[in-house]
């Protein structure tokens, strides 16, 4: 077979969601809508819907090495992404087998904070993530508190996705997306730093979405494939923002006051 016939693959490294909203599911969902094969890494297993996480139980460090000894180097996987990821040791056990994979590219997605304010990992776990995963991304994508948090930034600019994306690639030098989903302006802004270049995008938030559970692992998950199918940095980002407003306007209901982001419209498929 010839690499014209492999059909291309991406890559979750996250926690699943009994619900289908986010997680694992909210990736291999729209890893399909770019038409890619998902491979997954499971790293917890959680009892969770749109209104509550009751219960989560993380994957042991050897599980989740078998996993990804499993899946890299058999896959055709061009692009991965990560996102929760709780335990130190597992963070190290991944990040030592994707350095072996360089020509990978890697989201970095540091869930580390929830809309709610709350923190989602201990103090060991960020500094594994920022010290052993963070230096293989290809780009990070923190939300508006994430950001502010990695970079240990003053309040006052918190809301400055343009300062934070700045100060977030003077610290780490690492392209990043500083995700505007927690703002409260009229359009959701996100802020793309390279190093060169700084690109803004812009959309319209929908007024009264049925959801937006697991919007940010879907934003990261469709960067994921814009990057599987060879897009520049720029156009993966813009398409992948587009991808996410598609799926809030065309999520529907499944269940009592219970929503899930829909199956988004993608544009064209040229690379």
């Amino acid at each position: 077979m010839t690499n014209e016939q492999i059909f291309p693959c991406a890559l979750t490294v996250a926690g699943a969601d009994s619900g289908g909203n986010a997680g694992i599911e909210a990736d291999l969902r729209m890893f399909h809508a770019y038409g890619l094969h998902g491979c997954v890494v499971i790293t917890a297993v959680t009892a969770q819907n749109p209104f509550a996480v009751s219960g989560v139980s993380p994957i042991s460090a050897d599980f989740l090495a078998a996993q990804v000894d499993a899946v890299l180097g058999v896959y055709a996987i061009g692009a991965m992404k990560t996102g929760m990821l709780g335990d130190p040791q597992a963070i190290e056990v991944l990040a030592d087998r994707l350095k072996r994979f360089p020509a990978i590219s890697k989201v970095i997605d540091p869930v580390m904070i929830a809309t709610s304010g709350a923190h989602l990992i201990s103090e060991d776990a960020k500094a594994a993530l920022v010290r052993h995963l963070v230096p293989l991304a290809s780009l990070i994508t923190p939300n508006l508190p994430e950001a502010a948090e990695l970079c240990s930034c003053a309040r006052q600019i918190h809301a400055d996705g343009t300062e934070l994306a700045r100060r977030l690639f003077e610290r780490y030098g690492r392209p990043v997306l500083v995700k505007g989903g927690h703002g409260n302006d009229a359009e959701s802004e996100d802020v793309l730093y390279d190093g060169k270049e700084l690109t803004t995008f812009r959309l319209p938030r929908l007024e009264n979405p049925i959801s937006t559970h697991g919007t940010g692992c879907s934003l990261a998950a469709a960067i994921t494939a814009e990057l599987t199918l060879g897009r520049s940095l720029t156009r993966a980002v813009e398409g992948a923002k587009r991808a996410v407003f598609s799926a809030i306007e065309r999520a529907y209901y499944v269940g009592k006051e219970c929503g899930v982001l829909g199956f988004p419209h993608i544009g064209g498929k040229e690379s």
